[in-house]
């Protein structure tokens, strides 16, 4: 038996997520979710009842144990991942799962009894159409000796390919998430093959730079059922500096000239722009430039969209983000007023 047939599936087959619980209202279900919290509470005739926020990554529930509260409050443990047997209703203009009247309504499960990617926020954007973007502007390259650097990466290391693409771009910040490394590399590559439209530059040289400023990104970071973490190698080194040894030696294995492996290393090594933010050298290429202020924005507008997205829908402002430094207006009915 495959950890797929394990799952609880709807009517269709498909694997349950939150998401999913709006269309089954008033259904009993059965679903694997992760325990964010939980909290045994009492009525006023002195009843007790558990309630628990229940989570995978495509949002979180509210579920209510009115019959085993105590019980389940002294087995169950924040961070374990159950499965869970109710009846999803509408209360309180809210999703609940109102959990059944039988001790094994809820059961934690084993590490091999589920996926640990349910509980890890993915892309939203279709993995292979982002590789075929990617192999199409490989093939774009002019340059013999940039094409056969990105081909002994992406199209020759499978190992690292499928690294690269399954990898997130950071912990928290931007683009944490499964496939997030490829998007936003895609997306700065893209950016910048546009801007080399406007200005005489090294246009292969750019894209190179643009598609490798992060590739250590798949040996900083892992991901685990607990999430995303960092590595050893991560912590010590930075993915930065991982970067540029992980190009050099490839390049070395392919016998590149040494000064286009030097410009290729600078941009890795100066997309942080500045010492302050973590770059070992500033920019000192028209090309190294660009792909700083090109991931810089990407990175900054992805956490702008994920802040809105996670906002309420009647607020204005949002709140404080201590990693951008700004609340961030989101345009809601004061511009009507």
């Amino acid at each position: 038996m495959k950890l797929g047939d394990l799952m609880p599936k709807d009517l269709l087959g498909r694997e349950l997520f939150v998401q999913d619980l709006k269309d089954h209202i008033n259904d009993n279900v059965e679903i694997v979710l992760k325990i964010r919290s939980k909290k045994l509470q009492e009525t006023k005739d002195n009843k007790k009842f558990l309630i628990m926020t229940l989570e995978d990554r495509t949002g979180a529930v509210r579920a209510v144990d009115w019959y085993n509260a105590e019980l389940n409050d002294q087995r169950l443990k924040e961070g374990s991942v159950v499965r869970v047997r109710g009846r999803v209703v509408f209360f309180e203009n809210r999703i609940q799962i109102n959990v059944e009247n039988d001790y094994n309504a809820i059961r934690v499960l084993k590490k091999d009894e589920y996926d640990f990617t349910k509980f890890v926020a993915q892309s939203k954007k279709d993995p292979e159409v982002m590789k075929k973007k990617l192999f199409s502007l490989i093939d774009q390259i002019r340059d013999r000796d940039y094409k056969r650097l990105l081909r002994a990466f992406f199209v020759e290391d499978e190992k690292f390919s499928e690294e690269f693409f399954k990898s997130p771009a950071g912990m928290r910040v931007h683009h944490a998430y499964i496939g997030g490394l490829l998007e936003h590399s895609l997306t700065v590559a893209e950016i910048c093959r546009e801007i080399s439209r406007y200005y005489p530059l090294d246009r292969d040289l750019l894209i190179t730079g643009a598609l490798l400023h992060d590739v250590g990104k798949v040996r900083e970071y892992v991901v685990t059922e607990s999430g995303i973490d960092v590595t050893t190698e991560g912590e010590l080194k930075g993915h930065i500096s991982i970067g540029a040894m992980m190009v050099r030696e490839k390049a070395k294995e392919l016998g590149l000239p040494e000064k286009k492996v030097l410009e290729v290393e600078h941009i890795i090594l100066s997309h942080h722009g500045e010492l302050e933010w973590g770059s070992p050298v500033v920019p000192k290429t028209i090309e190294a430039l660009i792909v700083h202020h090109v991931e810089n924005l990407d990175s900054k507008l992805a956490r702008f969209f994920e802040i809105i997205e996670n906002a309420d829908s009647d607020q204005v402002w949002t709140e404080y983000d201590k990693n951008l430094k700004r609340r961030i207006f989101i345009r809601g009915e004061e511009l009507n007023e």
